[in-house]
């Protein structure tokens, strides 16, 4: 079975933008990648959801991640709270690495930058490890696919 023809994967990806108040060019060029690349390939299965393809939103209530799972047509297939709070702390180291990583890369010297950017990807492989870890069980995603939702779940964290 091709990867167009796979049915385990998502297919159209939204994120509920009501609770993000604005965002840098840097994070919109990162939000923008992510939902690229994730389109492009990804490996989404939603335990006890059916069969996909699926249509994918996420957003933030109540500080959960929640993942609004749909078929093609829209349907309603299942919903999925994933609390927030235990990735409070690489979601931080994060967002400081890639402000520091945004800062060096307008001055500083490219074997800084390639340094900084080892352990900003560092902390984004511990948090799409973490977030496939704590999806286990509820949707199965492979590393690709945990790592460009980690960076959309950040994108939902920022307040402003």
């Amino acid at each position: 079975m091709t990867e167009a023809a796979d049915p385990r994967r998502i297919i159209r990806i939204s994120l509920d933008e009501r609770t993000v108040i604005r965002r840098n060019p840097e994070i919109e060029h990162e939000r923008a990648v992510a939902m690229y690349d994730l389109l492009e390939g990804n490996y989404f299965e939603p335990v006890g959801c059916g069969e996909g393809p699926y249509v994918v939103s996420l957003g933030v209530e109540e500080n959960r991640l929640i993942f609004q799972i749909r078929d093609q047509a829209e349907t309603a297939l299942g919903r999925v709270p994933l609390p927030m709070l235990p990735f409070r702390k690489v979601v931080k180291d994060y967002f400081t690495i890639c402000e520091s990583y945004f800062d060096a890369i307008k001055t500083a010297p490219p074997s800084r930058i390639e340094a900084i950017d080892m352990g900003r990807r560092g902390v984004h492989n511990e948090g799409a490890l973490m977030l496939k870890e704590r999806l286990a069980g509820k949707i199965e995603v492979d590393h690709d696919t945990a790592r460009r939702l980690f960076t959309l779940m950040c994108v939902l964290h920022i307040r402003g």
